[in-house]
């Protein structure tokens, strides 16, 4: 019995769901930064959820679009672009956000930061001021879109690598 469904594309998939991965994690962003809550880390730890709930949302309606089934190697790609188009949309907006909209909002981070580092006490003043410029400058601007990029693209890779194992369900070899 032949197949004649159409196959469908793991590219569309992985940019529709990254697009709206995206969105959720900066509407998100957005009541954190707004609320002043960005720096608590089990708020924080939540974009991650979003993350992975949209790359098990983009696994689970590709299988429903694909017969059931699904390769680790598509899961994985479909994964990893979601990963990447939401940290596109996520660096774009946290640029907008500290350049035009809240500039203050670059400082108080920078300010809880430094006090972080003198709280923990391993390390000398200059040291903190050394270590607040080097991320200044990974988190500003055009290299703070794309260190976000990057950054997503990377942590989403290594989650994909897990959920892609859970939901892969390879087509038999002799159908």
């Amino acid at each position: 019995m032949e197949n004649t469904s159409t196959p469908v594309s793991t590219t569309s998939f992985g940019l529709r769901y990254g697009l709206l991965t995206g969105i959720v994690s900066v509407i998100y962003s957005f009541i954190l930064l707004a609320a002043n809550m960005e720096q608590n880390t089990a708020l924080s730890l939540l974009s991650l959820v979003i993350l992975v709930g949209g790359i098990f949302l983009a696994h689970k309606k590709y299988k429903e679009n694909n017969s059931g089934f699904m390769s680790y190697g598509q899961g994985l790609g479909i994964g990893t672009l979601v990963s990447l188009i939401s940290g596109l949309l996520g660096g774009i907006f946290r640029y907008v956000y500290m350049e035009f909209i809240d500039p203050s909002a670059a400082q108080r981070t920078i300010e809880q930061t430094r006090a972080k580092m003198e709280e923990a006490g391993n390390m000398s003043d200059a040291q903190i001021d050394q270590a607040i410029q080097m991320s200044q400058r990974f988190a500003s601007g055009p290299l703070g879109i794309a260190v976000a990029i990057i950054g997503s693209a990377f942590i989403g890779f290594l989650i994909t690598l897990i959920i892609a194992a859970i939901t892969k369900h390879n087509r038999p070899e002799f159908e």
